[in-house]
């Protein structure tokens, strides 16, 4: 039984579906709980990123998880997700894209919609803040200039890292995309706040303005 085998050997000798099993904690007439794990991952194959975006909705249109199992299973991604986002902000130093990549991934990579935030730096290059300005729908975002700035100038920012995500896992910036990342670093050289990239997150991957020359 999984909990026993919890017990004995530890939760990282556990399957994917034995780790589920315990979550789910009861089946129903149809199906026992080890029996919807493995429906659950067979409907992901096995792709955990894509579990990872399941909300409530999603997981409630399985047969045999109502509200209750749903919302266990939706606390636990979120509760592995904030983990991510902890270990990810103690004290990194920016160097590159790859490390704004992994400061930045556990915020939006799982998220089904569009969401903007912006990273505040220290002379350090080490983050200090991290904010959501907005939130969009399935395709776009929208941006105001002066709540990005108001709250970078509270901050005594030194240099910002934009980041937004591309549900659909498109990587390539849009025209949207560039002519907002060319006005917010025009506005900054005002204001002497460097804009160290501009990021977009799919689920596995990001594009880089910085790394594409696209901050000039």
């Amino acid at each position: 039984m999984p909990r026993e085998k919890l017990a004995r050997l530890g939760a990282s000798e556990m399957s994917l579906v034995e780790i589920l099993t315990i979550l789910i904690g009861s089946g129903f007439t149809e199906h026992s709980a080890a029996e919807l794990a493995q429906l659950i991952l067979n409907t992901i194959e096995g792709d955990l990123c894509l579990l990872a975006r399941y909300n409530l909705y999603d997981f409630k249109k399985l047969k045999g998880i109502g509200p209750a199992k749903a919302s266990l299973l939706v606390a636990a991604l979120e509760l592995g997700r904030r983990r991510q986002i902890f270990e990810s902000s103690t004290k990194l130093v920016i160097r590159n894209s790859v490390d704004a990549y992994s400061l930045i991934k556990p915020y939006l990579s799982d998220l089904i919609r569009e969401e903007f935030w912006v990273f505040h730096l220290n002379r350090a290059s080490t983050v200090v803040f991290a904010e959501k300005l907005s939130i969009g729908g399935v395709s776009g975002t929208t941006v105001d200039l002066r709540l990005l700035f108001k709250s970078a100038l509270e901050r005594l920012t030194s240099s910002i890292i934009l980041a937004h995500n591309h549900p659909s896992d498109q990587m390539r910036p849009s025209w949207s995309d560039i002519e907002l990342t060319k006005q917010v670093v025009d506005a900054g050289r005002i204001f002497d706040i460097d804009v160290v990239d501009h990021l977009i997150i799919g689920s596995t991957t990001f594009y880089s303005f910085a790394d594409d020359g696209k901050l000039n």
